[in-house]
């Protein structure tokens, strides 16, 4: 049974939705929970809910507010993050979640795990709502410059999430993009598009924005800055699209009644937009796992962080993400191990070739002679 280390004093709303969903993940996930935050605030919460399974909890003095830099953050040792960071270091928990300040999170998550080997750049994955099983993007703000091989590496390790979590079979990876002719894009997406095109990912090249809800791409690459745009774009345009229909249903009785009529199938189409639907954000290419929920999260959503981090442990996301870049750079090594030997081998001919130009004729004769005895 994996064990959750769950950041009781993390996020808008902690530690009482926190402990809402970290209840609700207990009843129906089959985990094991540990609560690390301020003790009395978390043993005033759980009186709140008689008959609720009983948790162990790691006292935690203090939290990391939304606002706090990431630098302040890390100096904080007893902090409930760090400490639950800590847990996963020694062995004593299997993941951490948190709904606390993200880039808080992904420098202790760095500076006490560090990156699996043969990572760049660990990143922010995101699911969004899809025709298909939800589409990828990674990354999604941790990462503002990148070089191509980073992108390489995300859309690998994306690539392993699609299939192993989302359960999609062969996933299809695109580079974002302004358009889908190669000749588009910035210097950074060309080279990465070229390079993923040799790396062993289903890649099918350039995507664009619209692409990402269609169905026509299951893991889509891009840099920090763009992901988080993108991201943040949906997030207004939901919102927007959201009051809209509010409004229009709200107009008249006529309206009124034509959401009471369709209220059901409303529902329904609101529970596959509902972030809450699709948990946390992993850190993907750190040497532990680490999910990051909304700070906004409801028990849903925290509920749904913590489904993420036990199939992140259970289906050895790490594991298959470590052997795969491993591969990966094997590979590499073996083209740039072959190509010196193939200069030399040209540049030995084109010597020997001068060679018996610049020889005399009378040598030359010599030594035909001689081979022919």
């Amino acid at each position: 049974m994996p064990k959750i280390a769950i950041d009781a004093m993390g996020g808008d709303h902690a530690p009482g939705v926190v402990i809402e969903g970290a209840l609700l993940a207990a009843r129906e996930l089959g985990v094991e929970i540990v609560l690390v935050g301020q003790q009395q605030a978390v043993e005033q919460e759980l009186a709140k809910h008689p008959g609720a399974p009983k948790f162990q909890i790691v006292a935690a003095p203090q939290g990391v507010p939304m606002h706090e830099s990431p630098s302040v953050a890390l100096r904080k040792k007893d902090s409930s993050m760090r400490i639950g960071f800590e847990m996963m270091k020694r062995g004593e928990a299997d993941a951490v979640v948190s709904a606390g300040n993200s880039g808080a999170m992904m420098a202790i998550g760095m500076f006490v795990m560090g990156r699996l080997s043969q990572v760049a750049r660990p990143a922010i994955l995101v699911v969004v709502p899809s025709s298909g099983k939800g589409t990828v993007i990674v990354d999604a703000g941790a990462n503002v410059d990148c070089k191509p091989l980073h992108l390489v590496q995300f859309g690998l390790m994306g690539s392993i999430y699609a299939e192993r979590i989302l359960g999609v079979a062969n996933p299809r990876v695109g580079v974002l993009s302004n358009g889908e002719e190669d000749s588009k894009g910035t210097e950074l997406t060309r080279a990465a598009n070229q390079q993923l095109a040799a790396a062993p990912v289903n890649h099918i090249g350039y995507v664009e924005g619209r692409d990402i809800f269609n169905g026509k791409v299951d893991v889509v690459v891009c840099d920090g800055f763009t992901g988080n745009v993108a991201l943040k774009t949906m997030e207004g345009v939901a919102s927007f699209a959201g009051e809209v229909l509010k409004g229009a249903f709200q107009k008249n009785i006529s309206s009124k009644l034509g959401y009471v009529m369709s209220r059901n199938s409303l529902k329904q189409a609101y529970r596959r937009l509902d972030y809450a639907e699709y948990g946390g954000a992993p850190l993907i290419g750190l040497d532990g796992v680490a999910i990051i929920a909304h700070g906004g999260s409801n028990p849903l959503a925290i509920r749904n962080a913590i489904r993420q981090a036990r199939d992140a442990v259970s289906q050895q996301m790490n594991h298959h993400i470590a052997d795969a870049l491993a591969d990966l750079e094997s590979g590499t090594a073996e083209k740039k191990e072959g190509l010196p030997q193939k200069l030399w081998q040209r540049l030995k001919s084109k010597i020997e070739s001068i060679s018996e130009k610049a020889e005399p004729p009378s040598a030359a004769e010599e030594r035909r002679r001689s081979g022919e005895s």
